[in-house]
């Protein structure tokens, strides 16, 4: 490790959040650039630092600093060049000359201790002397808790969010109970403050440890689409982690109960456990489509009339489901209309638009994802946002990390007589929730979705729920129209969706099945798919080609996949520029997916010229776009969405992208590709089902290719078997609606 000592001259560019910085190191015998994350950092100081060296291809040598040290000014020419560089707010050259004249070598320790004596020096007053005080105070203060954390394997700049978030109390928080972290700090999960405890030395059975195990362990959960645990398997689990007997972890539980941040609750699947967040959101869920599920009093013949003269005028044909449906979305204020592809829904939506229109009503529709609004509005006419946006994503922090805040609300209810919201297999429960919220009693509420499809990325099982419980009006269309009947995708998903043999003899126009056993060989075919073959076939571009795959890990999994289609559809090359993350590496021209939401996060929409002509907040796990800058300098990674939206990602915050030229299955839903290849081989059987099929196969709007194993895939024709998803909806929904949970 090279180890450098001298003054800050200049510093060039310095991130306030992390405090990345790039500066100037000036010594005796030399000049040198140095860059890395100093939380605390001034012109004018004196350190040492430790680092490599290393060449930058655009800026030239330069120290990557690995750790420094503040040293205290050792000459009075060091002290006043220190306090002249404006290190302390209200000191300037001139100011620091005379204070260093009048005190000499002994100024440093005067302005700490007898700071009131600064009040000596003409132009400075005795409140301008404490207030240096103060900052000379804060600053050594700052160090301090510094080198506190670091001696704890504490990151520099993890060290700066826990300084500012607990000020002078750091020490004594991190002493007593580091697992505050996990709950106080974004970025800081339960392994993370584990570590650091370790090394502080609490005890793995501390009181402290095994609650916030828990908690996490329930976090955890959530992120598998989860709402609650079963008792036994949230101790399990929890034991598991921690390395304690469940007996201790039991005792915890209750007393997190106790403290209302668990709830316990008996339903027919036995005793779950919920997060007391989760309980009260399915609970209020349930309490607010009770309230919009009114009925409207309207003669159904004059409804009937009404529609065939909408029917007649736009010229839309309805079979018998469909014109239930519409009859029942202007006879009740909260309907579901739920069919496979082909079944209709589009030609539903549209034909109840027309006769709410032709009432005179102002009408909403929405969708999940930013691609199936898009979708929504081409096939209606009529202009659909995401959820998100027609709630009015707010740029505030929710109080809950997990969720986001909205302008749109009760105090603030959105506007409309009909609201429509397609894809609904999409939404959580928290999505669900902040859309009820903005639904005043009275506006009529219309969810569309196919229950067959994967349940929501997020937790909870909100359409499948909804529909179980038996609560609501639910039209379900089953006819396959005869224009769709021509497109073996569409048939074909309905004979996966019922279990019937699908025949792969290749003689369709839209259905392929290319079938190979040896996986490198799979890779090869995939390879062929996607950068030649398919874009012709279909007229579309390589990136357009989505490859879908059940799992992560192993040959045939996301990782492996990206990384070979990365290599040869978008391979390195001096004109782009690239950056090595802890998931691989990102290139300029990259196709990434955001793998979070980020509600916080700005986009832009520019025209032609670069001008911003729309901007909004938030970028949802899910969404796809291809990286269009890559800055060094700035340490910012730019990436244009859907076409229009342009989001700029500081280095930090790169975890949250991941390659996309193959995502899972599970990431596809409310996507549709005018082509997808699907790779089957071998996977856990709980995983390679009938429902994971389907949902892949309808991800196609021109071709479907599978190429694999013939026997994998009947396997998962026949494979009912779904991973099972906790969720206490249905059993909240009964509740409020009074009924027996064995009915």
């Amino acid at each position: 490790m090279e180890v450098r000592r001298g003054y800050v001259e200049h510093i060039v560019f310095r991130n306030h959040e992390n405090g990345y910085s790039v500066f100037q190191l000036v010594s005796d015998e030399e000049e040198l650039t140095c860059v890395g994350n100093f939380p605390v950092l001034s012109e004018g100081e004196l350190i040492q630092v430790g680092g490599f060296m290393k060449e930058h291809p655009l800026y030239g040598e330069q120290l990557q600093a690995e750790q420094y040290e503040v040293l205290a000014p050792e000459d009075e020419i060091a002290i006043e060049r220190y306090l002249g560089s404006g290190a302390v707010k209200g000191i300037g050259a001139a100011l620091a000359a005379r204070i260093v004249r009048r005190f000499k070598g002994d100024t440093l320790r005067i302005m700490e201790e007898e700071p009131e004596r600064l009040a000596e020096i003409k132009g400075i007053s005795e409140r301008k002397a404490m207030e240096i005080a103060e900052q000379m105070e804060g600053r050594r203060e700052l160090r301090q808790v510094m080198m506190f954390l670091t001696q704890y394997g504490v990151t520099v700049s993890l060290a700066a969010k826990i300084y500012q978030k607990y000020g002078q109390q750091t020490c004594q928080i991190m002493q007593e109970n580091p697992y505050r972290l996990a709950d106080d700090i974004s970025g800081v999960g339960f392994k993370t403050a584990d570590e650091i405890a370790a090394r502080i030395g609490i005890h793995t059975n501390s009181d402290y440890r095994i609650r916030s195990g828990l908690l996490y362990v329930l976090q955890q959960a959530s992120m598998e689409g989860h709402t609650c645990l079963p008792r036994e398997l949230l101790l399990y689990r929890a034991g598991e982690l921690l390395g304690v007997e469940t007996s201790e972890v039991e005792v915890q539980m209750m007393n997190l109960c106790i403290d209302r941040k668990l709830i316990i609750k008996d339903n027919a699947d036995g005793t779950m456990v919920f997060y007391s967040r989760n309980y009260f959101l399915e609970l209020n869920t349930a309490k607010m489509l009770h309230d919009l599920d009114l009925e409207c009093e309207m003669e159904e013949k004059q409804i009937i009339r009404k529609l065939q003269k909408v029917e007649k005028q736009f010229q839309i044909n309805l079979d018998q489901m469909q014109r239930r449906a519409v009859v029942e979305s202007v006879k009740n204020g909260l309907l579901i209309i739920t069919g496979g592809p082909g079944t209709g829904k589009t030609t539903t939506i549209n034909a109840i638009i027309r006769y709410f229109e032709t009432e005179d009503m102002e009408i909403l529709l929405a969708a999940p994802t930013g691609r199936a609004a898009k979708r929504m509005t081409e096939a209606t006419g009529y202009e659909a946002l995401t959820i998100h946006r027609l709630l009015e994503l707010s740029g505030a922090p929710a109080e809950d990390r997990e969720q986001a805040s909205f302008e749109r609300n009760e105090d603030n209810p959105l506007e409309a007589d009909l609201i429509i919201i397609d894809e609904m297999s999409m939404v959580d429960i928290f999505l669900m929730h902040a859309l009820l919220r903005a639904v005043s009693v009275g506006t009529r509420l219309i969810l569309v979705g196919d229950i067959n499809q994967l349940p929501s990325v997020g937790p909870g099982c909100v359409l499948k729920d909804m529909i179980t419980s038996g609560a609501y009006h639910v039209v379900m269309l089953e006819k396959i129209f005869r224009q769709a009947s021509q497109s073996d995708i569409i048939v074909n998903a309905h004979r996966i969706n019922r279990g019937e043999p699908v025949v792969p003899d290749n003689r369709s126009q839209d259905f392929f099945f290319l079938k190979r056993e040896d996986p490198n060989m799979i890779l090869r075919v995939v390879l062929a798919l996607v950068q030649d073959k398919l874009p012709r076939y279909v007229n579309a571009k390589p990136f357009d080609i989505q490859v879908l795959t059940p799992m992560r890990k192993g040959t045939l999994g996301v990782e492996k996949l990206n990384e070979m289609l990365q290599r040869y559809l978008n391979p390195p090359s001096a004109e782009k520029s690239e950056k090595e993350t802890g998931k691989g590496l990102l290139r300029e021209g990259d196709k990434v997916m955001q793998i979070k939401n980020n509600y916080q996060i700005e986009w832009e929409a520019k025209n032609r010229y670069g001008i911003a002509v729309d901007k909004g907040m938030g970028i949802f796990n899910g969404d796809m776009g291809i990286i269009t800058q890559i800055s060094e300098m700035a340490e910012t990674v730019e990436v244009l969405f859907d076409e229009y939206r342009t989001v700029t990602y500081s280095f930090s915050q790169l975890e949250e992208l991941e390659l996309a030229y193959a995502v899972t299955i599970h990431k596809s839903q409310g996507s549709e590709y005018p082509a997808v290849v699907i790779p089957l081989l071998t996977g856990p059987r709980m995983l390679m089902n009938r429902n994971l099929l389907y949902t892949a196969v309808t991800r196609a709007r021109s071709c479907v290719t599978l190429v694999g194993s013939d026997r994998t895939f009947d396997m998962m024709i026949q494979n009912v078997s779904e991973q099972t998803r906790y969720s206490g909806l249905l059993e909240r929904i009964l509740e409020v609606e009074g009924f027996d949970n064995d009915q």
